[in-house]
C-alpha cells in the first residue's frame, strides 16, 4: 500500500495498515455524501470549498480521486493484490494488470473504515446511475430524483430572474424544449415538492405496519438466497482442488488430455456461475442495506413528519414521477407507490 497518497491509513508499527482517525472521517464523509445522492464532482467541489486537503496535500480535489476512494475495496478491510505489476525490473516500469498475471483477493486483511454493506451499496449506486440511461446530477437533493412523465428525463433546477429581487428556482424537465414537441409536464417549486412529499410520506407511514412486515420478509428472503452462493463456492473449491491435484500428479502434456479438458470445462462453467451469483449477492447486500434504512426510519419514527427532512427523503424515496396534469407518483425504495 502506498501510504503517502492513500487517505485514511498509515503504516503501523507492525508494518500493517493503521487507521488515521481524522482522515477516516473524510473517507466516511465521502461515502455518506454519495449515498445521499451527490456525484463525485459535487463531493470534490464541496471538499475543495471546505479547504480539506487532498490525499496528496493539494487544495483542489479531482473527480478521479473521489471515484477511486469510492471504489477501493481497501476501505472495507479487503485487499486485491497485484492490481499493477512490474514489466521491466531494470526501469521499474509498471502497468495495470489486465489479466497478464494472477490477482489475489484477501478478505479482512486490515482494519476497515467503511462497512461491507456501505461499500456494496455505493457500488450498486454507481451501477444504477450508469444504467438509468440519463445523465445523473446532484446540484440539489431533488436532482436525479424527479422524472418527467412525458419523456422519462430528469427534472433539473432552473433559475428565473437571476439578477433581480424576483429570483426564483424552479424544477422542470431537462428536455422540455429540446424536442419537436415540448413536454407538457409543469414546473415545480421546491416548497411544493417538499409539501407533496410530506403528504406522500404521511400515507406511506399510514401503511407502516404492512411496510415493516414486508421489509422483514424481504430481509429474510435475501438471507436465504445466499445459500446458492455458498453451494456454488463449495462446488468451485472442489473442482479447483481436483484440477490442482490432476496437474500435480500428471506427467507430460496435461492440457491435451481428455480428463484435463473435462475438469477445465467444469471449472470454467462453475466459475462463470459463481461470478454471476457473486454479482447478484452484491446487489442483494445493497438491497438488504436499503431495507434496513427504511426499517430504521419507520421503527424509530413515532409520528408522521411535520417538516421536510432531506435524510428521510434520501433514505426512503427511489424517485418521483410528474405527469402533465400535475399528479405525482412517489416510488419508495421497498416498491410502494403513492399517487398524489
Amino acid at each position: 500500500m502506498c501510504y503517502g497518497a492513500f487517505l485514511g491509513y498509515r503504516k503501523g508499527e507492525n508494518g500493517q495498515p493503521e487507521i488515521v482517525p481524522e482522515e477516516a472521517e473524510i473517507v466516511r464523509y465521502i461515502y455518506r455524501q454519495f449515498i445521499l445522492g451527490l456525484t463525485p464532482y459535487k463531493i470534490a467541489a464541496n471538499l475543495t470549498a471546505q479547504g480539506v486537503p487532498t490525499p496528496g496535500g493539494k487544495r483542489k480535489w479531482a473527480i478521479s480521486t473521489i471515484k477511486s476512494i469510492l471504489t477501493n475495496e481497501k476501505y472495507k478491510g479487503d485487499a486485491l493484490l497485484q492490481k499493477r505489476f512490474t514489466v521491466d525490473f531494470l526501469t521499474k516500469k509498471t502497468k495495470i494488470n489486465e489479466g497478464e498475471v494472477q490477482q489475489y483477493y484477501v478478505e479482512n486483511s486490515h482494519p476497515a473504515i467503511i462497512t461491507p454493506e456501505e461499500f456494496d451499496l455505493v457500488q450498486e449506486e454507481f451501477a444504477k446511475r450508469v444504467n438509468t440511461g440519463k445523465q445523473y446530477s446532484s446540484t440539489s437533493i431533488f436532482s436525479s430524483k424527479i422524472i418527467c412523465g412525458d419523456c422519462g428525463s430528469y427534472f433539473g433546477a432552473k433559475v428565473w430572474h437571476s439578477n433581480s429581487k424576483y429570483r426564483r428556482v424552479i424544477y422542470q424537465c431537462n428536455n422540455k424544449f429540446k424536442n419537436e414537441h415540448s413536454c407538457s409536464t409543469p414546473h415545480l417549486y421546491e416548497p411544493e415538492i417538499q409539501q407533496k412529499f410530506l403528504q406522500a410520506f404521511a400515507r406511506y407511514f399510514g401503511q407502516r405496519e404492512v411496510v415493516i412486515r414486508s421489509c422483514r420478509f424481504v430481509l429474510n428472503q435475501l438471507k436465504k438466497q445466499n445459500a446458492d452462493l455458498e453451494a456454488l463456492q463449495v462446488e468451485f473449491d472442489e473442482i479447483n482442488e481436483k484440477l490442482k491435484q490432476y496437474i500435480a500428479q500428471s506427467v507430460g502434456d496435461t492440457e491435451s488430455s481428455l480428463d484435463y479438458q473435462t475438469l477445465n470445462e467444469q471449472y470454467e462453467e462453475v466459475f462463470a456461475k459463481l461470478q454471476a451469483e457473486e454479482k447478484k449477492a452484491a446487489e442483494r447486500k445493497a438491497r438488504y442495506h436499503r431495507m434496513l434504512n427504511i426499517l430504521k426510519i419507520l421503527e424509530t419514527s413515532e409520528s408522521i413528519l411535520e417538516a421536510f427532512d432531506e435524510n428521510v427523503w434520501n433514505a426512503v424515496l427511489e424517485n418521483l414521477t410528474v405527469f402533465h396534469n400535475g399528479s405525482m407518483v412517489f416510488l419508495f425504495k421497498d416498491g410502494t407507490e403513492i399517487k398524489i
